[in-house]
This record gives structure tokens, sequence and C-alpha cells, in this order.
């Protein structure tokens, strides 16, 4: 229960080009942007920017970028949910471990949205600053959100370690469930460190263009994880516990990987120890940028204790079971889909950055091409063997027919999450943090809060099935307002750097 994801691959420069520029150089920078001649203006700097994302045909730079990515998120989605494919097999009680292991995730993904706060945030803004030549900003926008992900791992592995009981049992652990949601979050919160850095210092690897290296690692902490969850859960007879143990060893491999690359030679943007203490005017504008995804991974969070505190009054341990199922088959459609918007992040903010226009434009409609036809044919995988999705989970045959009727209901307009998410990943990569925010709380807060507990009220003849519901019509009018909000915002975005 795990990750994010982003990557990509640059030389190494030590030159700080910035600022340190003499004046002729500045000049023929500005020339050259205009120019649209990427190559001149590195080779005039003597850095080693990303030219390639202002050159290379659109199609066949999406591939590149976003292939890695989707596959580390794919990858990152089969880490997720491993630990519920395993513990939903416990014998006897797999399906209350399930149940309990399910609890946890509001509080795992709240230390994810806090990862996404900074790294979300910073990254689009270093490659901004990158697409503007302006290298020194960036080294320093990567060491400010480094020093931020560590102030906040501690503050959080706090708060876990001292409240986690009495959180889980407000966030929808019964009785039945408490002691396996206990068991898994008090290990799990001495690993906040390795989550943090991981998926926050990924980002900048994503947002450089080593889209091979974000990928590997998420690679690393996968396979790490699927070979020891079986030993520490089965071999080893601790359950939950090993469940937890062995996300942590795993995240743990993963941040070592991610930290050796940002500090090491390869990479472009480097954390240096003198970019690490914090200035409000690189720190502020991060934060405001990830604050978007904050909201929409931090809701998340939220919802989930609407979802389940909902669902165990009208339809028992059953129903938040299910729960646990259908955010785990969301996630087969939600993480490639931000896989794709991680890869054409790079492309959009550059050129955005180089008042490159065209390319942006051709870049957003081939990610909205993509991404609507993922959402579509899994959509209609999901709606003719919904069965199969369940069954991933839990051999109980009678959690497996509940589930089976939940999915069709709670994703049934999954068809439009490829526009939904290519309109947020856009927004966020145009650095637009005003209309970020405002699409995350229109559908999280402003819809399907609210929908969750009016449902059961409105479609009374099956009242578990109505909060589920909740769900496709909160996205039905969510996807609409952000394609109307996102039309005029991008002309509006295209406008001021044409």
């Amino acid at each position: 229960m795990k990750k994010q994801t982003q990557a990509y691959s640059m030389t190494d420069s030590s030159n700080n080009t910035s600022k340190a520029s003499p004046p002729t150089g500045g000049e023929s920078i500005s020339k050259n942007i205009k120019n649209n001649q990427p190559n001149q203006v590195a080779h005039n700097t003597g850095s080693s920017n990303r030219e390639f994302l202002a050159k290379e045909p659109i199609g066949k730079l999406l591939a590149k970028l976003a292939l890695p990515t989707v596959a580390a998120q794919m990858i990152n989605m089969l880490y997720n949910i491993v630990d519920r494919i395993y513990i939903g097999h416990i014998p006897q009680n797999g399906s209350l471990a399930l149940t309990g292991v399910g609890v946890c995730m509001p509080l795992i993904m709240i230390i994810s949205a806090f990862a996404a706060l900074v790294g979300n945030g910073g990254a689009p803004r270093a490659t901004i600053y990158m697409g503007k030549n302006k290298k020194d900003d960036a080294e320093k926008i990567l060491g400010n959100c480094f020093t931020m992900q560590i102030i906040l791992s501690v503050i959080l592995t706090a708060v876990l370690l001292i409240w986690n009981r009495d959180l889980l049992l407000a966030f929808g652990a019964s009785k039945n469930t408490i002691n396996y949601a206990t068991s898994y979050m008090n290990i799990y919160a001495i690993g906040t460190i390795f989550v943090q850095l991981t998926l926050g210092m990924n980002a900048f690897i994503t947002a450089q263009g080593f889209a091979k290296e974000g990928m590997l690692s998420v690679l690393i902490g996968a396979i790490a994880n699927i070979i020891l969850d079986p030993i520490f859960i089965f071999a080893l007879h601790m359950g939950v516990k090993g469940a937890a143990l062995a996300t942590i060893i795993s995240q743990g491999c993963s941040c070592i990987w991610v930290l050796s690359f940002l500090f090491g030679k390869r990479t472009t943007l480097r954390i240096r120890v003198k970019n690490l203490g914090l200035q409000a005017s690189y720190t502020l504008p991060c934060l405001a940028l990830g604050s978007a995804v904050f909201i929409m991974q931090g809701s998340e969070s939220i919802i989930s204790v609407c979802f389940n505190s909902s669902l165990l009054k009208y339809g028992g341990d059953m129903a938040v079971g299910a729960m646990t199922i259908l955010t785990s088959v969301m996630q087969f459609a939600m993480l490639p889909l931000q896989g794709l918007g991680q890869g054409a992040q790079p492309i959009i903010s550059y050129n955005y950055g180089a008042k490159n226009a065209s390319r942006v434009k051709d870049a957003f409609k081939l990610l909205l091409k993509v991404s609507l036809t993922y959402s579509v044919l899994l959509w209609l995988c999901i709606m003719c063997f919904p069965q199969v999705f369940a069954s991933i989970f839990t051999p109980d045959t009678a959690l497996i027919e509940f589930t089976k009727v939940a999915l069709r209901y709670y994703l049934a307009v999954m068809f439009l999450f490829g526009v939904q998410i290519s309109c947020q990943m856009t927004f966020n990569a145009l650095g637009n943090a005003p209309a970020s925010i405002i699409v995350a709380i229109m559908r999280k807060f402003v819809l399907l809060i609210p929908l969750i507990f009016i449902m059961p009220h409105i479609y009374t003849s099956d009242k578990t099935m109505a909060v589920y519901m909740a769900e496709p019509i909160a996205d039905l009018i969510a996807v609409t307002f952000t394609a109307i909000l996102f039309f005029f915002q991008f002309r509006k975005a295209l406008r001021e750097i044409e």
C-alpha cells in the first residue's frame, strides 16, 4: 500500500547557468527560446538542457517517457495490492484481516498525500525553470523540497505512533477488525520516512526525463515486497504484521535507490547541501501547486472514512471489506492514467516554460486520446467480468458475489476517467494551482462526500448499494465541470505564451 512514481535521464552538468551566464549568453538564450532552438541554448550556456523535450516528435516522446512511468505505475499497482491479495488469503480469518488492513488505507493515503504535496508541487516547477534555462533555481527547489519531506516525515511518524488506534476506530474499524488494523499500522508508521522520500523525491527524477530510473525505483520496491510478503505472512506466521514489515523494508530499498541517484553524478538536478536551507520564495509556491494533488489524495482519506462509516452502518463488515476490493480495482484505472500524465508532464512543463504553445497543445491532445482509450477499455472489462477482479483478492464466495454487484455500481462511469486525469495532470504541468485546487475540491468535497450520506435516503430499496452509487454520480458531474474549466483555462495559458 504505497507509492506513485515518476522518472527520466540526463547527463550531469555542474555548471550553474541561471544567473552566472554572461550578458551575451543571456541575449542568445532569449533569442533562441523565441525561435524554438533549444539545442543552441544548451550549447551557448554550457548546460545539458533537456532539448529533446522541445525537439522530438510528440508521439515518440510521449511513448519514450510515458511507457516507463506507466510500467512503473503498473508495478506500483501490484506493489499496492499485493499485501491485500496475500492477506485476503490468510487461512480462516483472511476476510476480517483484509477488512482491517483496508481500514488503514485512509492513514496510508494521508502519508502519500503529504509526499505529493511537496514532490508533485516542486517537480513541475523545477521542470518549468529548466525550460527557462534556470538550473540554479530548479536545484534550489529540489533541495528545499527534500528538507520539507524530512520534516513532514518526522511529524507524521510521531502522530501515527501515538494516535493510530484512535484514528483507526474513527475511520471505520470495528471490534472485529481493530486488532488487525493496529497491528499493521504500528509497524507501517516506522517506515513513514521511506514512503515520503521515495514518493516525493522520485517525482523529481521523472520531471527531469529519467523515466527508466524512476521506474526502477518502483520495481526494486515491488520485487522486494512480492518476495518478502509470503515469507513474513505465511512462512514466519506473522500475518498482517509481516505484511507491514515487508512493506517498510521494500520502501527502504526504493528510498536508497532514489536518494543515491539524486545525490549522484548522473542526474542533472542534484541535491546539494547548500540548497537544503528552507527559503519561503521557493518552498511556498511548490506547496501551493502541490496542494491540488494533496487535496485530491488527502481527500481520498476523508472519503474512505465516510464510505467506511456509512457502509458499516448499512452493510456491516462485508460491505467495508468489499470497499477495500473496490478501491484496489480503482487503482487498475487510476495509477496507469497517472503514469501517462506523469510521462506527459515534462513535455508540457518544459515547452510551456520555453513558450512553445504548439507542442504544449499537441502533447495534451495525445495524452487525452491515449487516456480515454485506456479508461474505456478497462471499463468494458470490469463491467463484463467483475467477478474476475473480485476473486483476485479473496476466495470467500459470499464476498465475491457481493463485490461483483458493487463494482458495477461503483465504477459505472469509469470510462470518463481519462478526461478527468488528463485535465488535472495538465493543470499541474502548467503550474496552474488555482484550477487544480478547484477541480479537486469540486469532485471530492462539494460532490462526493455529501452524496455518500444523501444517496441512502434517495435509493432506499438498497441503502448499501446507494452508498456505492455516490461515486459514479459525483464523477459524472465532476468530469463535466473539469472539462468546461479546462477549455477556458488551457486556451488562456496558450494565449499567454503565444
